[in-house]
């Protein structure tokens, strides 16, 4: 029987379930990961165990249903989670700062004349639970990252974008408006990450995914992978995948 499935990558754990033309469950797997606490009100996540248990719930799915009736796959996530890594090796910089995390509330507050222009562009109110401090926040602390972006080797993603780089072997840099609309750098009326937001945090433009509509070609799965190339046709945030499915 055909299949598609969807890759429900969220804050404990990843999620993959296969599903027939009609809607119905054909199989699924879940794996938690690790949650990790540095400091109070710190939260983080490791990029390479999200990697690894997305990648093993797709193994188990994909061996259960059969990977030659795969047809397609979609991707949704939890959103503003924030990764950098090196495109020439695929070893992030640091941990992922989750989306609850906290640390970045005082720089916040050193923006506060600034709310009002970030309202009016992205529509999100200046709150550390948003990507572009926790960006700024790795980019002055963890090592290297000014040479890797001086060379054009330092990508950036939401989760959404991570996994992708992954499942097509670095070939897709990509995210959709429901994810890069939560970074607190996405103008939604030009619908382009702004150049004077970009500015602000001190974030260069080269290290952002390319934006696409959530329903169109994301690339393929390498067939090192599962031994087939599937299609990645969908990826949109966790809320908004929600709302649509509803």
């Amino acid at each position: 029987m055909k299949t598609v499935i969807a890759l429900d990558l969220g804050t404990t754990g990843n999620r993959a379930i296969a599903f027939s033309k009609d809607g119905k469950i054909l199989a699924s797997a879940y794996e938690e990961f690790t949650q990790h606490f540095p400091k109070p009100a710190w939260v983080e996540h490791d990029p390479i165990e999200i990697w690894n248990t997305s990648k093993s719930v797709l193994e188990k799915v994909a061996h259960q249903v059969g990977v030659e009736n795969i047809e397609s796959i979609g991707i949704t996530n939890q959103r503003e989670t924030t990764i950098l890594w090196n495109k020439t090796t695929g070893q992030p910089v640091y941990n992922a700062i989750v989306w609850q995390c906290r640390r970045t509330s005082d720089y916040c507050n050193s923006l506060s004349d600034h709310h009002a222009l970030i309202k009016s562009k992205t529509g999100l109110f200046l709150d550390p639970y948003f990507s572009a401090t926790k960006i700024k926040w790795i980019l002055d602390n963890a090592p290297n990252t000014k040479p890797l972006i001086e060379n054009n080797e330092l990508l950036f993603g939401t989760v959404d974008t991570w996994i992708l780089w992954k499942l097509t072997k670095g070939k897709a840099h990509l995210t959709d408006p429901s994810n890069a609309s939560r970074t607190m750098l996405y103008n939604i009326h030009t619908h382009t990450f702004d150049p004077e937001l970009l500015t602000l945090f001190e974030i260069p433009n080269d290290i952002l995914p390319s934006v696409k509509p959530s329903q169109g070609e994301f690339g393929t799965i390498d067939n090192s992978i599962l031994g087939k190339e599937i299609p990645i046709t969908a990826m949109i945030g966790d809320q908004q995948s929600a709302l649509f499915s509803q």
